[in-house]
């Protein structure tokens, strides 16, 4: 018999976001690194249409596309109620019956509606604890337009970039292309502002070739950041605390494509990682000085990947991404970083579990309510 003392943790995955598929691999790793002597777990699938569901199975249903057997569900956004319902139908009527309470949450999602504080937001609301950043960090951590304008701001070298909106994409093609090439020289790369996993990223080494990644990224948001590219090593460093993170060893990415694209992370076997990074210790010092600083600059909680360039010409360090919820699949960064910092994959997830919790508490101290002496 499981002990009943338990923690309840509510695994969220899927969702609606052009990371859905990355986000059911890195289920996958969270659920099998979940002691269940330690913990009580239910899953929560997202569909890519927004659709919470519960059930049996709910990875491998989702991962099928077959959810037909499984129960709508929802959390309200009510601290005295902090339960997992499942919606029932019973003749005409639906109900809301509490399927479980929760303790805390896992919020195992990549991109909009999960990594840019949206859901951080209901959490909040429901007064449940939750692995990651709140709503200011998650926000921040995901648009990388407002994310680069921070860091600028905090001395932090990020590389030059130049925002262009969606409107002005479809007004003006040719007016957005002109924009976009103040980034500097090609080749250029074009992102969407919102999206992780080199989703809709491209690289541009003419007009041509940037007017249809203007006009793909532009797809995935309505923000697009296009980036001046530099002959560079990709460094990476996994972050994990609150209000005093530590950061792991640096790690290096070699990318079997021309750049670290989708395919390139989670299709093409010819990519590597180097795990210590081959760079003098003094760099990797400064890098995760870096990291950790950039962590707290956007009052960041629980767990980040923060990644770098080094420029190959200039020896200069830019940092180019912060990651809120980084993928937990066997190939990815951020647990491989951990690992070979001495912390294995049960006991990191053990340790954002925790931080989640005690984050929680802190929030719980906060006075929400002023009331004026007669």
């Amino acid at each position: 018999m499981q002990n009943d003392d338990r923690i309840k943790v509510g695994v969220i995955f899927g969702g609606r976001s052009g990371e859905h598929a990355v986000s059911l691999m890195s289920a996958r790793f969270i659920l099998a690194s979940l002691d269940p002597s330690k913990y009580a777990v239910t899953q929560i699938g997202i569909t890519r249409q927004g659709g919470w569901l519960v059930g049996d199975d709910v990875l491998s249903a989702l991962t099928a596309e077959r959810v037909a057997d499984l129960s709508p569900a929802t959390l309200l956004p009510d601290p005295s109620r902090p339960e997992l319902r499942r919606l029932s139908s019973i003749g005409q009527s639906e109900t809301l019956e509490v399927l479980t309470a929760l303790d805390v949450v896992f919020p195992v999602l990549h991109g909009t509606f999960g990594e840019d504080g949206t859901l951080q937001g209901l959490l909040d609301m429901a007064g449940l604890a939750y692995v990651g950043p709140g709503v200011l960090g998650s926000s921040v951590g995901m648009d990388k337009g407002v994310f680069f304008d921070v860091m600028r701001a905090n001395q932090i070298p990020v590389v030059d970039t130049v925002l262009v909106l969606r409107s002005q994409i479809e007004a003006d093609i040719n007016a957005a292309i002109a924009l976009a090439e103040k980034a500097g020289q090609y080749p250029l790369f074009i992102k969407p502002a919102n999206l992780g996993s080199s989703v809709g990223v491209s690289k541009a080494n003419n007009r041509s070739d940037l007017l249809e990644g203007l006009l793909e990224a532009a797809a995935y948001d309505r923000r697009v950041v296009v980036q001046k590219g530099l002959n560079v090593r990709e460094i990476e460093v996994s972050v994990l605390g609150n209000d005093a993170p530590e950061a792991s060893v640096c790690g290096e990415v070699l990318p079997g494509a021309d750049f670290y694209s989708y395919d390139a992370k989670y299709h093409d076997d010819s990519s590597q990682t180097v795990i210590p990074a081959d760079i003098p210790d003094h760099l990797s010092e400064h890098i995760r000085a870096l990291a950790v600083k950039a962590f707290k600059a956007i009052d960041l909680a629980g767990l980040a990947r923060v990644d770098f360039f080094l420029d190959k010409d200039s020896g200069e360090i830019y940092l180019n991404e912060l990651n809120t919820m980084p993928g937990f699949t066997h190939i990815s960064m951020y647990p491989m970083l951990w690992q070979a910092s001495g912390l294995s994959s049960a006991a990191l997830v053990d340790r954002l579990v925790q931080l989640a919790l005690a984050r929680r508490a802190e929030q719980d101290a906060t006075t929400h309510e002023f009331r004026r002496d007669s």
